[in-house]
C-alpha cells in the first residue's frame, strides 16, 4: 500500500507542478495551456506513461523504496505571447517548483504544529507528501536542461549559443540526473524537511 500511496502523491504533486506553470503563463499573457485544456487537476490530461508511472515505479523498486522521481507531460506555452519573453519564461519556470514548495510548507507546518494531536499513520502520510514535494522542487531547480532551473540560468546568462548547445545535449544531463540527482538533493532535502516539520 505504501508504494501505491507514494505514486498517487507523486502523480498529483507533478500535476499541480504543471498546472502552476500553466496558470503562471496565463497570468503573464499566454493562454496556450488554457486553450489546450491543461489547466485542470485531472491527471489523465497530464499523464506521461513513462515519466509518470513506469520511471517512478522502476526507481522506487530499484532503490528499495528510498527514491522516487519522474515527470508529468509538460504544459505547453508560447514565449512570443509573453510581454517580456526572457524574464517571463524564467518566472513561469519557477512557478512549478514554487507550487511544490508551497505544498511542502502547507503539510510540513501541519506536522510541526499538529504532531502531538495526529496519529502516527497520518504523520507518516503527511511526511511522504512533504518529502515528495521537496524532492520535486529541488530536482526541478537544478540549473541544467530540460529542468526548470535551466530557464532561470539562461535568463541570467543571456547567451543564446550556450543555451542552444546545452539544450541540444540535454539527454546527457538527463542521464546525469538519474544517476546522481538523488545525491545532489539529499542534503538540502533533509535540511528543509527538518526545518519545516521540526522532525
Amino acid at each position: 500500500m505504501a508504494i501505491i500511496f507514494q505514486l498517487i502523491v507523486f502523480l498529483f504533486s507533478a500535476v499541480i507542478h504543471e498546472v502552476a506553470h500553466g496558470y503562471a503563463a496565463l497570468f503573464l499573457g499566454d493562454d496556450t495551456a488554457k486553450r489546450m485544456g491543461r489547466l485542470t487537476l485531472n491527471p489523465i490530461k497530464h499523464l506521461d506513461l513513462f515519466g509518470s508511472i513506469i520511471m517512478p515505479l522502476l526507481l522506487y523498486l530499484g532503490s528499495a523504496g528510498s527514491f522516487i522521481f519522474g515527470w508529468a507531460k509538460p504544459v505547453p506555452y508560447n514565449p512570443y505571447n509573453l510581454k517580456h519573453p526572457a524574464k517571463d519564461s524564467a518566472l513561469l519556470a519557477l512557478a512549478g517548483p514554487g507550487a511544490n514548495l508551497f505544498l511542502a510548507l502547507l503539510f510540513g507546518l501541519t506536522i510541526r504544529f499538529g504532531s502531538s494531536l495526529l496519529p502516527l499513520n497520518i504523520l507518516q502520510a503527511l511526511s511522504t507528501i512533504v518529502i515528495i514535494n521537496l524532492a520535486l522542487a529541488l530536482f526541478n531547480l537544478i540549473p541544467i536542461p530540460p529542468l526548470d532551473g535551466s530557464k532561470v540560468l539562461f535568463y541570467f546568462l543571456r547567451n543564446p549559443n550556450l543555451e542552444q548547445t546545452l539544450t541540444r545535449n540535454s539527454w546527457m544531463f538527463l542521464i546525469f540526473i538519474f544517476l546522481l540527482g538523488s545525491k545532489l538533493i539529499a542534503a538540502p532535502l533533509t535540511f528543509l524537511f527538518r526545518l519545516i516539520t521540526g522532525l
